[in-house]
């Protein structure tokens, strides 16, 4: 019998894993082969790859494999030298091309204005959000500022994903925090507590309600600390998540939201007004103010402070805590902030000042319209002024079609027309993901066809973040059909971003991730039948 060619193989093929009891983020590594079961599109010495992710800190491991000499995280290939392109500046001393290099370090933060005075300061979380409350908080400084602390919690190793832990190591940030809360000459102090965001990326609804318990006990356990202490404490979050479980046709939304968050203010000795609604951007002014501290020009938000008292003596320490992913929304239904046990919040937002600020889309930076998420969540805490996106600016110039005469796509491409070698597309296929858009690989594609490109490979990284159930396998056939259009390309591995998207060290993913890349290690998709 003659075998029939199969036109959307990898489509097929995940939706086939989803049969199987698999989802996206987890996916295991699907790789086509030819009829021989021997697997195409390798990457092989002296291709040209190009990551075209954004964010960037869950991309630098895999770049690391295949770029960094005398690479130790796993046994990788002894002789692979490859073109290696980023979308955008994953980490500083790469050995990579970088397309939209970055803006620049931000200063006068808040930060750098607290360490300007004098503050000793003290940020602390578990490494889940360790580059948010350090890097990007301070305005993508890696190091800290003088009498700067960042105190990391590790996160836990014994679980596969967070709601098998829900509490994931609260315990332990709230035991660093309260030590520090007791010691006076830390005068500001970030706290930020991540499990509503984390577990929120999980479809395991009684595992979320848990940790939304969690953070709001923990929450209230550093506040009544600060209460005998007589600090000033402002409770905030970076983005909402899990206030709005369901999409409108009842699938789990498990991605961050456009919801607004709380502003709450406890002040040990006043009761003042604030404003009814702000942005993120104007955090940073408000603290200042409280301080009795000058803002510099740069930073254009607003304190949300309306009406206080001219007699009112500046704070002298103060608390910040950041409840990660915890929006507000009118809605109870599907709400399971609202389903869980929050008597600290419930209890704040009806007795004390409260504010609710916008933080998604234009607000932090991002495209109109789109969710937001905790690199602009905390950048744009931070910084107490608006800075456009990596994807805000990328959309831009696809927009005004100079995203094809960008140098670094042009060298990678040209050079494997000129050495008649491959060029590999590798990163998250997605459209509401925060680390990258599809419509940002279609350009590439776009691109690489205008230039002649002799063979085009696709690896696909999959996530359900933001995304309904099953939406990788409608995000690979677009990609399948964008190749047949273009006569050019063929998607040839698809991997859930658990394995490909990891920022703590856990190097066996990452293997699994490379030994699919370079061995064609995985399910191995024919496209016949």
């Amino acid at each position: 019998m003659c075998s029939t060619k199969i036109s959307f193989p990898m489509s097929r093929a995940v939706a086939d894993a989803y049969t199987q009891g698999q989802e996206d983020e987890t996916l295991l590594p699907l790789v086509l082969a030819d009829a021989r079961q021997n697997p195409l599109g390798r990457i092989s010495p002296d291709d040209s790859i190009i990551f075209y992710n954004i964010r960037g800190e869950r991309e630098i491991e895999l770049t690391r494999s295949f770029t960094e000499k005398g690479f130790r995280g796993f046994p990788v290939h002894d002789n692979l030298p490859v073109h290696f392109a980023t979308m955008i500046e994953y980490q500083k001393g790469l050995d990579v091309d970088v397309a939209f290099p970055p803006q620049g370090v931000l200063t006068d933060t808040l930060s750098d204005i607290l360490a300007s005075r004098g503050f000793t300061q003290a940020k602390i979380t578990e490494a889940e959000k360790a580059v948010h409350v350090g890097f990007f908080f301070n305005g993508k400084k890696a190091d800290p500022l003088r009498n700067e602390e960042r105190i990391v919690i590790p996160t836990r190793k014994d679980v596969k994903l967070f709601d098998e832990a829900p509490e994931m190591s609260i315990a332990d940030i709230t035991r660093a925090a309260l030590a520090k809360i007791r010691d006076p000459s830390c005068r500001f102090i970030v706290v930020n507590l991540p499990n509503v965001d984390v577990v929120g990326h999980i479809e395991n609804e009684p595992a979320v309600l848990r940790a939304v318990a969690a953070v709001d006990r923990h929450a209230g356990l550093l506040i009544e600390e600060a209460a005998r202490e007589k600090m000033t404490v402002i409770v905030t979050a970076d983005h909402g998540t899990v206030e709005k479980w369901r999409y409108p046709n009842g699938g789990v939304d498990t991605g961050h939201t456009d919801s607004p968050v709380p502003f709450v203010l406890l002040h040990p000795e006043q009761n003042l007004t604030l404003k009814s609604a702000g942005e993120l951007t104007d955090i940073a002014p408000t603290v200042l103010d409280l301080l009795d501290l000058p803002g510099p020009a740069s930073m254009t938000g607003a304190s949300l402070i309306a009406d206080k008292p001219s007699c009112s003596a500046p704070v002298s320490r103060l608390l910040l805590i950041i409840l990660d992913g915890w929006g507000l929304c009118d809605n109870t239904q599907d709400n399971l902030i609202a389903c869980a046990d929050t008597p600290v919040m419930d209890r704040l937002l009806r007795d004390f000042p409260s504010a609710r600020l916008a933080a998604s889309g234009l607000a932090v930076g991002l495209p109109a319209g789109t969710v937001g998420n905790s690199e602009a969540g905390h950048l744009h805490i931070g910084a107490g002024r608006r800075i456009y996106s990596d994807r805000l600016n990328i959309d831009r110039s696809i927009a005004r079609q100079d995203f094809s005469q960008n140098d670094v796509f042009l060298r990678a491409m040209d050079r494997a027309v000129k050495n008649d070698r491959a060029l590999h597309l590798m990163g998250i296929v997605s459209f509401f993901s925060s680390h990258g858009s599809i419509d940002h690989l279609f350009a590439l594609m776009d691109m690489a066809a205008g230039r002649g490109v002799p063979r085009l490979y696709i690896h696909s990284m999959l996530g359900r973040r933001g995304e309904q159930a099953a939406s990788g396998a409608r995000y690979i056939r677009q990609v399948e059909e964008k190749c047949l259009s273009l006569g050019l390309g063929q998607v040839v591995s698809v991997i859930g971003r658990y394995w490909s998207m990891d920022r703590e060290e856990n190097w066996d993913r990452i293997e699994k991730t490379y030994r699919m890349l370079v061995y064609g290690e995985g399910t191995r998709i024919t496209g016949e039948e």
